[in-house]
């Protein structure tokens, strides 16, 4: 059983781990520790996000129209988080698009260069992601879907370790190891918490089987590909899933400024 000490700490980590805010912690943060604060990845989430709104807030109020205001909020997010996720998209599309075969297709997506097709997955990336939000009907609808898309992109990442098994014996990935079943489950509860929240029941549900199916299909192209996961493919992973659900806000919500 973890106090309320304990969660402090698990929170503590996963913010640590997916953004560059400066917090102060005793050590270097160990795999077994970052697996079991793997809970708290929806509200890592939903933190950036938050800070990609007030981005968009301000410009809102300095009188920037939304096409720009939309793309400092994603310069925002992705300024939080050390483009950490938008690194392993580049990694992954270079790796699955160019390998030749499993060991030359992890080999690429441990190279830090980037090829072809990782810079038109990049640029994919970000022009959905800025025209699904510069399309949105004003700074509380934006604020409602970035809170609800970086939210609910990781709460599926502890489920899709839980279920795909490392493809290789190093790295993020393998060195976390397996996330205990509580944790994933704590998650994916939040991740449903926060789609409900700022998508909507209906919205959420077509959130929830969407992102179903993006796990899915990462999870069998991971296997075919490499055998496995890496920290590479969490990453893309997140990035397919938060384009989702902006795309989802787009289309479906209708919230006034």
């Amino acid at each position: 059983m973890i106090g309320l000490g304990g969660l402090a700490v698990d929170l503590k980590v996963a913010i640590l781990f997916c953004t560059r805010l400066p917090l102060a912690h005793r050590d270097a943060i160990a795999g077994g520790e970052l697996a079991r604060a793997l809970w708290a990845l929806p509200i890592a989430g939903a933190l950036v996000g938050t800070l990609g709104a007030l981005a968009y807030w301000v410009a809102h109020r300095l009188g920037l129209p939304s096409w720009p205001a939309a793309a400092l909020a994603l310069a925002a997010t992705a300024a939080a988080t050390g483009c950490l996720h938008e690194d392993g998209l580049a990694d992954t599309a270079d790796g699955f698009g160019g390998g030749r075969d499993r060991e030359h297709a992890l080999a690429i997506m441990r190279d830090s260069r980037i090829g072809a097709y990782g810079a038109c997955a990049l640029i994919v990336s970000f022009a959905l992601r800025w025209s699904a939000l510069a399309s949105l009907a004003g700074p509380a609808a934006v604020t409602l879907a970035l809170v609800a898309a970086h939210a609910s992109a990781r709460a599926s990442l502890p489920a899709f370790m839980w279920l795909v098994p490392p493809a290789r014996t190093d790295g993020l990935s393998a060195g976390a190891g397996r996330p205990p079943a509580a944790s994933v489950a704590a998650a994916c509860l939040l991740g449903v918490l926060a789609l409900a929240a700022g998508l909507g029941p209906m919205q959420a549900v077509i959130g929830l089987l969407l992102l179903l199916a993006s796990g899915v299909l990462m999870g069998l192209m991971s296997m075919r590909q490499v055998g496995g996961q890496t920290g590479d493919v969490l990453g893309a992973l997140q990035q397919v899933n938060e384009i989702l659900i902006v795309l989802i806000a787009a289309a479906l919500m209708k919230v006034e400024p």
